[in-house]
């Protein structure tokens, strides 16, 4: 007769009072998870990219600790509460595949936390990365007085960038009155509403007038094929701020036929898009899009200058 191996099976189908009396320590609770993670095939695009990863930061997160913790606590029995806490979010992560930030309610976008729900996209744009540096390639001598972060969310793009550039003026703008209460929360967490302002507007409808040295966005940008297929996590996340037509570009169309007159004669617009980056060079083949490539991974992040844009408004007219 042929060996067979051992079935796994989920230990989810036990209560949570036997759960938690026979796991104790933190290292268990990081064990388990991890197992449950790996049997239940969860897709990790929110943060994490691994079983082991999201059990991690679910345990941390949910006993509020840092992600540098001391390996010691590892051995640290927990109190019943906790155990149960942990126990909880383990179950609706695999049964409801809620991504695990809106479980806790939060997310770290540029090295910030972040307020998330299911009001806003969970932050993942690879903009971080140029935040983090001040968007000095564009800005070498003096940081961008004025910056506006469209579609903006949870206003992460544009609070991360207040933050990191403590000179500057920040609009955050979304179509959204839902998206922007948590931007709200998310300016009064981060203390920064002197100098950060949140505007409810259909793209530029709402900013006449304005002018900005540094446009951002991170808008919708799934195409209709990808919207169709995505994994359950992204059912939790508003389509909102997901879908934009056939070819992923409806509002970024929007964007290259309105965004200069928002911009001063030397600025600068950032636009994610994603994989939909294939259709924009099909539909603008004659446009000198730079696409930036980034340490962290990420893809379809494109810049374009004031010149670029005036030089070609009659293609995007």
């Amino acid at each position: 007769m042929a060996n067979s191996s051992p079935v796994s099976r989920s230990t989810l189908s036990l209560d949570d009072e036997a759960l938690c009396r026979d796991l104790v320590t933190l290292r268990d609770y990081l064990r388990w998870a991890a197992s449950e993670f790996h049997l239940a095939g969860l897709f990790h695009g929110h943060g994490t990219d691994s079983p082991w990863d999201e059990a991690v930061a679910l345990t941390l997160g949910a006993l509020h600790l840092p992600w540098n913790v001391d390996p010691a606590v590892l051995e640290a029995r927990l109190l019943p509460m906790e155990r149960a806490r942990i126990v909880g979010l383990v179950r609706e992560r695999v049964t409801s595949r809620r991504p695990l930030p809106y479980l806790l309610g939060e997310s770290f976008f540029a090295g910030f936390p972040f307020d998330v729900d299911e009001r806003v996209l969970i932050p993942r744009s690879p903009i971080a990365e140029l935040i983090e540096t001040g968007f000095a390639a564009w800005f070498p001598e003096e940081p961008p007085r004025r910056v506006l972060d469209l579609c903006t969310g949870s206003g992460c793009i544009g609070i991360a960038t207040a933050l990191y550039l403590p000179t500057c003026q920040v609009d955050l703008s979304d179509v959204s009155a839902d998206a922007l209460a948590v931007a709200k929360q998310n300016i009064q967490r981060h203390d920064v509403g002197v100098r950060v302002r949140a505007v409810l507007s259909d793209l530029f409808e709402g900013l006449a007038g304005q002018r900005y040295d540094l446009i951002v966005s991170n808008p919708p940008y799934v195409d209709a094929r990808d919207l169709a297929t995505m994994p359950a996590e992204y059912r939790h996340e508003p389509e909102l701020a997901l879908g934009a037509g056939a070819d992923g570009l409806d509002i970024v169309r929007r964007i290259l036929r309105e965004a200069r007159q928002y911009l001063t004669d030397h600025g600068v617009l950032i636009v994610e898009v994603g994989n939909s980056d294939r259709h924009l060079e099909a539909a603008f083949p004659e446009v000198p899009f730079l696409w930036l490539d980034f340490e962290r991974g990420g893809q379809g992040v494109f810049v374009l200058t004031a010149e670029e844009l005036d030089a070609h408004a009659a293609s995007f007219a």
